[in-house]
């Protein structure tokens, strides 16, 4: 009997702690929307993800980043291009350590 009642305290603590962080409100306003819907969705757990934000937030940060990642490798990939070059025209008016040597 103890260890119910240490199981039921445990229980009782998230539950204010879920409560206090305002996810208990959150869920049930989401789940009450869902409710009120007319017409269901197809997929109620996108519904839920959605209406919570994260859903929206997720996809426009990914999106965000994913630009960003292209914009960065385009600029690398000019950079290496552009390192290449210079190195072959540096080559063109300094003679290596090799040539210099043997002058």
């Amino acid at each position: 009997m103890a260890h119910y009642r240490a199981s039921e305290s445990k229980r009782e603590q998230f539950r204010r702690y879920l409560e206090k962080a305002g996810v208990l409100d959150s869920l049930t306003s989401v789940l009450v929307a869902l409710y009120e819907e007319t017409e269901k969705p197809n997929n109620a757990l996108d519904f839920v993800k959605q209406h919570l934000g994260v859903a929206g937030q997720e996809s426009a940060d990914t999106e965000a980043l994913q630009q960003e990642l292209r914009d960065v490798r385009q600029r690398c990939e000019l950079l290496a291009e552009e390192n290449t070059e210079l190195k072959n025209r540096l080559q063109r008016y300094e003679p290596t350590q090799e040539d210099g040597a043997a002058e």
